[in-house]
């Protein structure tokens, strides 16, 4: 049984769109300064990008630097932030250090009185080899996450992933089929697949699902030759794309009329049409008599 969708009314909301450095001090600063000024604009749901407080490509160093969820300095600063604006905030994700040695890539939904609502540990870690010069073995140092998230808000049901779990639609589909009315994409999506990729399959997560899609993204050029694609996208649940960030850091506002969700699930009802099927495998069968 496919659940029906919770949401209703609308709510605005922003995404932060930032180039994060090797260290923390600086990008928290910045974060709390834009949750400062979307809150300032109207906004009641903020939302960070992938790795939101740091980005260091150098794979010993971000073990090095990482810190256990107890002593990460961005949660208590941002917790704090959301709590005086008065917002609820996703910290799109921070690097958690585990005690298996490795680090998990958590998103953390935080509600506008500074609580965590929810935790989400990435599912898919970005293992591939865009070209021979740019590759990219996030397992070295991250241990994916075992469990889908869906939280509550005031405005309907939260689906939380992270930047590369885009590719896996299946996540998405399930997390929409459990009751999910909005979906966050908090991404650091690279220059080189974005400008493929990012657009195309964003609108195709929001059509598939039904669901409004917000996928805050970093921007620009970091450390180590690392370029990030920018362009947080909200988009509706129609496919339609509500705001887009471009380049450049900035605050992109959109509107999320949560009726949307249901009207777009009445006209193509494909959550609930979804039917059981096996595979007549034409190629072992022509083997087998071969």
């Amino acid at each position: 049984m496919t659940a029906k969708a919770t949401g209703g009314g609308s709510v605005k909301v922003a995404c932060l769109q930032v180039t994060a450095e090797r260290e923390f001090e600086p990008n928290i600063r910045k974060l709390v300064r834009m949750i400062r000024t979307s809150a300032e604009e109207g906004a009641k749901f903020v939302l960070a990008p992938e790795n939101a407080t740091m980005i260091e490509p150098v794979a010993a160093a971000a073990l090095r630097k990482a810190k256990r969820e107890e002593d990460h300095p961005a949660l208590p600063a941002l917790t704090e932030a959301a709590r005086k604006a008065g917002v609820w905030l996703l910290i799109g994700s921070l690097s958690i250090k585990l005690p298996g040695g490795k680090l998990a890539n958590r998103s953390f939904l935080i509600d506008d009185g500074g609580a965590i609502v929810a935790r989400y540990d990435k599912l898919h870690c970005f293992d591939v080899n865009l070209r021979e010069d740019e590759w990219y073995r996030e397992s070295d140092t991250i241990q994916a996450g075992t469990e889908a998230a869906l939280a509550p808000s005031p405005w309907g049901r939260i689906g939380m992933t992270v930047c590369y779990d885009l590719r896996f639609p299946g996540l998405y589909r399930t997390l929409a089929q459990a009751g999910a009315d909005i979906l966050t994409v908090p991404s650091a999506f690279t220059r080189t697949t974005g400008q493929a990729h990012w657009h195309m399959l964003l609108r195709a997560r929001a059509i598939e699902t039904g669901c409004f899609v917000i996928a805050p993204a970093q921007w620009g050029d970091h450390a180590e030759g690392r370029k990030t694609f920018g362009h947080s996208l909200i988009v509706n649940p129609w496919g339609e794309v509500i705001a887009d960030g471009g380049e450049g850091e900035n605050l992109v506002f959109g509107t999320l009329d949560l009726d949307l969700v249901e009207k777009s699930r009445r006209r193509i009802p494909s959550l609930h049409a979804e039917r059981t099927f096996t595979v007549n495998d034409l190629t072992v069968r022509r083997s087998a008599a071969e």
